[in-house]
């Protein structure tokens, strides 16, 4: 069996994956094509992968590429983790912070795609069309070359391109996220085991609430109840990713009626976001990660850990898993659900997860044609989504799910038609916007930007 890496220089994903392959013994023997346009991090990540795999005495074969035609040649499996970047820069992200602070310098606190119910500041959508053409033009190569690979969508916005690539192609993506994991994080400070809790988890991507909580056969959300009344007014963030038990989730869950997860925390209306001072308010001293202050410094840390990632792949002495076992655990399995879905559809060990597929009445008031983020069991014979029950609240439909959807909507309406007036509309609509003017002129700047040049090509007038 052979399985693609595209974009196998993130220093996020692959290499805590190609951990999380060769600890599956069930999976031995597989080839694993790293493929990425930076031949400089391809060859760093390979040799680390190759070094990573004999330490944990995994059974892997090891190709790298740049050219993605050849390395989707024969896969089974396409694990998308790529990130647009124009030539010159060192990652995307760069191009991100860019188009940020154009955005604010128009009046758009933390940039023109900082929207309702989509804060998240790696989640670009409207001015992101090379993120979207660049994972398009994967699926429909990915159509091309291997039609039966399932392509594993990891690379955000993981709604709209896995929306998108469902829409314009026949490519089999499924879009993969590990923000449910907040759940456990909920759990635990409950003081709960979880192996007496039934739950489950629904809605769309960073849009997910806990529908159902079930402790020792009874309801636990009076547990949560209790917590908040005792402890909340206590509670203290630990670090700018800790946000699932903050005074936000807590009352986004008195408001929709179940409790926001992971992501979904993040992605409120601008209640939580005015500035950075309404940020500390409701999700601590840190104002969540999602701020002027915390996401550079993210960004930086990441630039770091690649540069570190190379400078070790120079060095054969270095023993991973003993030098660095932060990223290279010895037997820890990393969490995320590519390798377990991989491996129940190969070797037919079922798994429960959660993955985005079209709805096709998994949520009831939702279209069937639109992707959502449900809990599913995977086996040899495919995906198979769980009945939603309890149903989520209305509020949360009508309130929170519809116009996160409609918001895609608009995103992807934009992007085909190539109507630059939909993208000006949407910012008329945007509590920022104070003229005509400010939205025209902030989409000039931005795609008057020399990365963007295809982008400006693209929107017409």
């Amino acid at each position: 069996m052979k399985i693609t890496f595209v974009g196998a220089g993130s220093v996020r994903y692959t290499l805590k994956l190609v951990g999380d392959l060769a600890k599956t013994k069930e999976l031995a023997g597989t080839v694993v094509s790293l493929m990425d346009i930076d031949e400089r991090r391809l060859d760093a990540i390979y040799n680390l992968s190759q070094r990573y795999t004999s330490e944990i005495g995994g059974n892997l074969k090891f190709e790298k590429t740049t050219n993605l035609e050849k390395s989707l040649d024969g896969a089974s499996f396409v694990i998308n983790t790529a990130l647009a970047r124009a030539e010159g820069h060192q990652d995307g992200y760069v191009q991100y912070e860019i188009m940020r602070d154009i955005g604010q310098k128009h009046g758009y606190y933390r940039g023109i795609d900082s929207q309702e119910f989509n804060m998240v500041s790696d989640y670009y959508t409207l001015s992101n069309y090379n993120q979207l053409k660049l994972h398009l033009d994967i699926a429909k190569a990915v159509e091309k070359v291997c039609p039966d690979a399932y392509l594993i969508q990891t690379a955000n916005p993981v709604f709209e391109i896995t929306q998108l690539v469902l829409r314009r192609t026949k490519a089999k993506i499924i879009g993969f996220c590990h923000g449910f994991g907040g759940v456990h994080e909920v759990f635990k400070t409950l003081g709960l085991d979880e192996k007496d809790i039934d739950w489950q988890i629904a809605g769309v991507n960073h849009g997910i609430f806990l529908n159902r909580f079930i402790y020792k056969g009874k309801n636990g959300y009076p547990i949560l109840d209790e917590w908040i009344k005792e402890k909340l007014p206590k509670w203290e963030s630990t670090s700018p990713w800790d946000m699932q038990m903050s005074p936000a989730a807590m009352d986004m869950y008195e408001f929709y009626g179940y409790l926001p997860i992971g992501d979904t925390v993040r992605n409120g209306t601008w209640k939580y976001h005015y500035n950075l001072e309404t940020k500390k308010r409701w999700f601590g001293k840190f104002g969540g990660i999602d701020n002027e202050i915390e996401r550079p410094k993210f960004y930086e840390e990441l630039r770091q850990i690649r540069e570190k990632i190379i400078d070790v792949s120079k060095d054969p002495s270095v023993k991973l898993t003993v030098s660095w076992p932060e990223e290279f655990p010895k037997d820890k399995l990393s969490g995320e659900q590519q390798v377990p879905f991989i491996n129940a559809i190969v070797n037919g060990k079922e798994a429960r997860l959660y993955l985005n597929i079209l709805n096709k009445g998994t949520i009831k008031g939702i279209p069937d044609d639109v992707v959502v983020e449900v809990p599913v069991r995977v086996d040899k014979k495919g995906i198979h989504p769980e009945k939603i029950e309890p149903d989520l609240t209305d509020r949360i439909k009508k309130m929170y799910l519809t116009p996160r959807i409609m918001r895609m909507e608009m995103a992807l309406e934009a992007f085909i038609t190539g109507d630059r007036r939909v993208l000006e509309e949407i910012l008329i609509r945007d509590p920022r916007t104070k003229s005509e003017k400010q939205a025209k002129d902030v989409l000039d700047e931005i795609m008057n930007l020399p990365f963007n040049s295809e982008m400006k090509k693209h929107y017409r007038s």
